[in-house]
Protein backbone atom coordinates (compact mmCIF):
# COMPACT_ATOMS: atom_id res chain seq x y z
CA UNK A 1 0.00 0.00 0.00
CA UNK A 2 3.13 2.54 0.41
CA UNK A 3 3.00 5.44 2.95
CA UNK A 4 -0.05 6.78 4.49
CA UNK A 5 -0.33 10.04 5.09
CA UNK A 6 -2.05 11.54 8.14
CA UNK A 7 -2.42 15.28 8.67
CA UNK A 8 -3.37 17.58 11.28
CA UNK A 9 -5.98 20.76 9.89
CA UNK A 10 -5.03 24.25 12.23
CA UNK A 11 -1.40 24.38 11.80
CA UNK A 12 -0.78 21.74 9.37
CA UNK A 13 -3.38 22.80 6.64
CA UNK A 14 -4.17 25.94 7.42
CA UNK A 15 -2.05 28.64 8.86
CA UNK A 16 -5.18 29.92 11.32
CA UNK A 17 -3.66 29.57 14.95
CA UNK A 18 -2.88 33.73 14.69
CA UNK A 19 -6.96 33.79 13.78
CA UNK A 20 -7.72 31.33 16.53
CA UNK A 21 -5.89 33.69 18.88
CA UNK A 22 -7.07 37.04 17.91
CA UNK A 23 -10.82 35.15 17.90
CA UNK A 24 -10.48 33.88 21.59
CA UNK A 25 -9.24 37.37 22.82
CA UNK A 26 -12.25 38.85 21.24
CA UNK A 27 -14.47 36.49 22.93
CA UNK A 28 -12.81 36.24 26.13
CA UNK A 29 -13.50 39.79 26.39
CA UNK A 30 -16.80 39.08 26.09
CA UNK A 31 -16.77 37.74 29.90
CA UNK A 32 -14.35 40.62 30.96
CA UNK A 33 -11.40 37.98 30.71
CA UNK A 34 -7.89 39.30 29.41
CA UNK A 35 -6.38 36.21 27.42
CA UNK A 36 -2.82 36.29 28.50
CA UNK A 37 0.25 34.80 26.14
CA UNK A 38 0.65 31.94 28.98
CA UNK A 39 -3.40 31.52 28.15
CA UNK A 40 -2.79 31.36 24.29
CA UNK A 41 -0.64 28.79 24.54
CA UNK A 42 -2.36 26.52 26.72
CA UNK A 43 -4.95 26.31 23.56
CA UNK A 44 -2.59 24.74 20.96
CA UNK A 45 -3.80 21.37 19.90
CA UNK A 46 -6.53 20.30 22.28
CA UNK A 47 -9.95 20.16 22.00
CA UNK A 48 -12.66 23.05 22.56
CA UNK A 49 -13.97 21.62 25.97
CA UNK A 50 -10.72 21.37 27.59
CA UNK A 51 -9.95 25.05 26.46
CA UNK A 52 -12.68 26.67 27.83
CA UNK A 53 -12.56 24.93 31.15
CA UNK A 54 -9.19 25.77 31.11
CA UNK A 55 -9.89 29.66 30.59
CA UNK A 56 -13.57 29.76 32.94
CA UNK A 57 -12.75 26.81 35.46
CA UNK A 58 -13.37 23.45 35.45
CA UNK A 59 -16.47 23.89 37.71
CA UNK A 60 -18.38 25.22 34.61
CA UNK A 61 -21.50 23.14 33.30
CA UNK A 62 -20.92 21.00 30.62
CA UNK A 63 -23.59 22.86 28.50
CA UNK A 64 -22.34 25.91 29.26
CA UNK A 65 -18.77 24.40 27.80
CA UNK A 66 -20.66 23.67 25.06
CA UNK A 67 -22.12 26.73 24.14
CA UNK A 68 -19.23 28.83 24.97
CA UNK A 69 -16.97 27.03 22.17
CA UNK A 70 -19.33 27.10 20.11
CA UNK A 71 -19.70 30.71 20.20
CA UNK A 72 -16.16 31.57 19.86
CA UNK A 73 -15.80 29.13 16.86
CA UNK A 74 -18.90 31.18 14.99
CA UNK A 75 -16.71 34.01 15.50
CA UNK A 76 -13.22 32.70 14.79
CA UNK A 77 -15.53 31.29 11.02
CA UNK A 78 -16.55 34.69 10.59
CA UNK A 79 -13.22 35.91 10.84
CA UNK A 80 -11.86 33.36 8.37
CA UNK A 81 -14.72 33.34 6.08
CA UNK A 82 -13.12 35.80 3.11
CA UNK A 83 -9.45 34.69 3.00
CA UNK A 84 -9.24 31.09 4.09
CA UNK A 85 -6.57 30.59 0.89
CA UNK A 86 -4.28 33.43 1.93
CA UNK A 87 -4.58 31.31 4.85
CA UNK A 88 -3.21 28.03 3.46
CA UNK A 89 0.16 26.83 4.25
CA UNK A 90 2.46 27.38 1.11
CA UNK A 91 2.49 24.27 -1.04
CA UNK A 92 -0.21 22.30 1.08
CA UNK A 93 -2.60 22.29 -2.01
CA UNK A 94 0.20 20.72 -4.31
CA UNK A 95 1.54 18.66 -2.15
CA UNK A 96 -2.16 16.83 -1.74
CA UNK A 97 -2.60 17.01 -5.50
CA UNK A 98 0.77 15.53 -5.92
CA UNK A 99 0.07 12.11 -3.31
CA UNK A 100 -3.80 12.06 -3.93
CA UNK A 101 -3.20 8.39 -5.02
CA UNK A 102 -1.70 7.53 -1.55
CA UNK A 103 -4.45 7.23 1.08
CA UNK A 104 -4.56 10.32 2.99
CA UNK A 105 -6.80 11.00 6.71
CA UNK A 106 -7.86 14.23 8.60
CA UNK A 107 -7.09 13.97 12.29
CA UNK A 108 -7.84 17.07 14.25
CA UNK A 109 -8.63 17.76 17.96
CA UNK A 110 -10.88 20.74 16.05
CA UNK A 111 -14.43 21.59 16.08
CA UNK A 112 -16.19 19.30 13.53
CA UNK A 113 -18.12 22.55 12.57
CA UNK A 114 -14.62 23.90 11.70
CA UNK A 115 -13.39 20.70 9.75
CA UNK A 116 -16.36 20.82 7.33
CA UNK A 117 -16.00 24.52 7.05
CA UNK A 118 -12.26 24.44 6.49
CA UNK A 119 -12.34 21.31 4.02
CA UNK A 120 -15.15 22.62 1.80
CA UNK A 121 -14.37 26.08 1.86
CA UNK A 122 -11.12 25.46 0.36
CA UNK A 123 -11.91 22.27 -1.79
CA UNK A 124 -9.50 20.22 0.38
CA UNK A 125 -12.16 17.30 1.02
CA UNK A 126 -11.55 15.46 -2.08
CA UNK A 127 -7.98 14.42 -1.09
CA UNK A 128 -8.92 12.76 2.59
CA UNK A 129 -10.30 8.90 2.18
CA UNK A 130 -11.12 9.28 6.29
CA UNK A 131 -11.61 12.40 8.94
CA UNK A 132 -11.41 11.92 11.98
CA UNK A 133 -11.62 14.40 14.56
CA UNK A 134 -11.63 14.55 18.24
CA UNK A 135 -15.56 13.72 19.61
CA UNK A 136 -15.32 11.04 17.12
CA UNK A 137 -12.97 9.59 19.91
CA UNK A 138 -12.52 9.03 23.84
CA UNK A 139 -9.53 10.33 24.78
CA UNK A 140 -8.51 13.83 22.39
CA UNK A 141 -4.93 14.23 21.62
CA UNK A 142 -2.23 14.51 23.54
CA UNK A 143 -3.53 10.29 23.35
CA UNK A 144 -2.89 8.33 20.69
CA UNK A 145 -6.47 7.32 19.54
CA UNK A 146 -6.95 9.63 16.94
CA UNK A 147 -4.33 8.60 14.68
CA UNK A 148 -4.66 5.13 15.52
CA UNK A 149 -8.67 5.90 14.47
CA UNK A 150 -7.56 7.17 11.42
CA UNK A 151 -4.98 4.34 10.69
CA UNK A 152 -7.88 1.83 11.03
CA UNK A 153 -9.93 3.64 8.56
CA UNK A 154 -7.06 3.80 6.35
CA UNK A 155 -6.62 0.21 6.50
CA UNK A 156 -2.65 0.88 7.61
CA UNK A 157 -0.50 -0.02 10.43
CA UNK A 158 1.19 2.28 12.84
CA UNK A 159 4.43 1.99 10.76
CA UNK A 160 3.17 2.70 7.58
CA UNK A 161 1.83 6.26 8.73
CA UNK A 162 3.28 9.37 8.69
CA UNK A 163 1.74 12.52 10.53
CA UNK A 164 2.09 16.33 9.56
CA UNK A 165 1.83 18.19 13.14
CA UNK A 166 2.56 20.98 14.58
CA UNK A 167 1.78 20.68 18.70
CA UNK A 168 3.64 19.58 21.43
CA UNK A 169 0.51 17.48 22.12
CA UNK A 170 0.16 16.23 18.27
CA UNK A 171 3.28 15.05 18.21
CA UNK A 172 3.03 13.44 20.99
CA UNK A 173 -0.13 11.67 20.26
CA UNK A 174 1.46 10.33 16.75
CA UNK A 175 4.34 8.97 18.71
CA UNK A 176 2.09 7.00 21.48
CA UNK A 177 0.31 5.86 17.98
CA UNK A 178 3.77 4.46 16.62
CA UNK A 179 4.02 6.51 14.19
CA UNK A 180 6.84 9.03 12.64
CA UNK A 181 6.14 12.31 12.66
CA UNK A 182 6.77 15.65 10.08
CA UNK A 183 7.00 18.82 12.33
CA UNK A 184 5.47 22.23 10.57
CA UNK A 185 6.93 25.26 12.01
CA UNK A 186 3.88 27.62 12.08
CA UNK A 187 3.22 26.88 15.80
CA UNK A 188 6.43 26.11 17.66
CA UNK A 189 9.63 27.38 15.75
CA UNK A 190 11.13 23.51 16.83
CA UNK A 191 9.73 20.03 17.32
CA UNK A 192 10.70 17.63 19.55
CA UNK A 193 10.70 13.93 18.41
CA UNK A 194 10.18 14.75 14.93
CA UNK A 195 11.92 12.84 12.06
CA UNK A 196 11.97 16.38 10.18
CA UNK A 197 10.57 19.52 10.99
CA UNK A 198 9.68 21.93 8.03
CA UNK A 199 8.51 25.42 7.47
CA UNK A 200 5.66 24.43 4.77
CA UNK A 201 5.23 22.22 2.46
CA UNK A 202 7.42 23.71 -0.09
CA UNK A 203 10.62 22.39 1.54
CA UNK A 204 12.47 19.87 -0.85
CA UNK A 205 13.88 17.31 1.89
CA UNK A 206 10.59 16.64 2.79
CA UNK A 207 10.55 14.83 -1.14
CA UNK A 208 13.82 13.30 -0.50
CA UNK A 209 12.68 12.14 3.12
CA UNK A 210 9.09 10.60 2.17
CA UNK A 211 10.77 9.23 -1.03
CA UNK A 212 13.63 6.88 1.45
CA UNK A 213 10.64 6.04 4.16
CA UNK A 214 8.51 4.47 1.51
CA UNK A 215 11.86 1.85 0.22
CA UNK A 216 12.65 1.11 3.75
CA UNK A 217 8.36 -0.33 3.57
Amino acid sequence: MGLALIFDMDGVLIDSNPLHREAWAAFNLRYGLETTEAMQEQMYGKRNDEIVRNFFGAELPAEEVEARGAAKERLYREMLADGIEQFLVAGVRDFLERHQKSPMALATNAEPLNVDFVLDRAGLRKYFRAVVDGHQVERPKPFPDIYLRAAERLGAKPRECVVFEDSHSGVEAAREAGMQVIGLCTTHVNLQGTALNIDNFLNGKLAEWLEAQERAL
